[in-house]
């Protein structure tokens, strides 16, 4: 058997403990209210962010998922949206920072991360590249954690594919240069986490923030809470 050299981490929800749909809220009323005031009108504007967000989700692989998602965003608003670029990352820095009030935290994610490190274990955050790298920095801190706490952090500047494919996986461990095998994949979503064993990592789900949209049954994964994640690590 492999030993374990690697632990893939998901963020949102696992690392970072939210509720998925009062974030998405959170975020989207921002945002608009950001925009707004420059001519987009909100339903629009997060209609098209959506539209973006599936095009990366559909990504074949042949461009990165910020060339996807800004073809289809300025597709739907217009080639004019293209020079909002540095608005939306002026909001990335600063209105989004608000966005942590609606997220929780649990001081034992950045215990775990730390402690695999000093294991000499290699840490990476696999979490699905919808944002650009300065929110997915953000909600990294938001965790308790530094970006440079991870020897990989995938983001819509440096991924083609997306979750659930097995290509966004298979993507980190060419980058890696490991096997499956060597691999331990810890999520709190069923169907874009766990799907990890078909290329042969082991899985835990973190069932504090779960998301099981097919309500399967999860006595087949590894699973539990903080406490329950640290002792299945310990015997990496």
């Amino acid at each position: 058997m492999s030993q374990i050299t690697t632990v893939l981490f998901d963020l949102d929800g696992t690392l970072l403990p939210m509720d998925q749909d009062v974030f998405v809220k959170a975020y989207f009323s921002r945002i608009a209210a950001k925009m707004a005031p420059r001519g987009y009108e909100p339903k629009a504007l997060i209609d098209a962010i959506w539209a973006g967000t599936m095009a990366m989700v559909k990504n074949d692989g042949s461009c990165t998922n910020e060339q996807a998602f800004w073809a289809t965003f300025a597709a739907i608003l217009g080639e004019k949206v293209r020079a909002e670029e540095p608005v939306l990352r002026e909001f990335y820095k600063n209105e989004f920072q608000n966005v942590q009030k609606v997220c929780g935290y649990h001081p034992s994610a950045a215990e775990i991360v730390r402690d695999l490190r000093e294991r000499g274990i290699r840490v990476v955050l696999a979490t699905n590249p919808i944002f650009p790298a300065v929110a997915t920095e953000s909600r990294i801190r938001w965790a308790g954690l530094e970006p440079e706490d991870f020897e990989l952090y995938t983001t819509y500047e440096n991924s083609r594919y997306c979750k659930p494919t097995l290509a966004y996986y298979e993507d980190i461990l060419a980058t890696l240069g490991v096997s499956g095998e060597e691999c331990v994949m810890v999520g709190n979503d069923v169907s874009e986490d766990m799907v990890t064993e078909r290329l042969g990592m082991k899985t835990f789900l973190l069932t504090d923030c779960l998301i099981n949209k097919n309500g399967e049954d999860i006595s087949k994964w590894a699973h539990g809470g903080f406490e329950e994640l640290k002792e299945f690590l310990m015997q990496l």
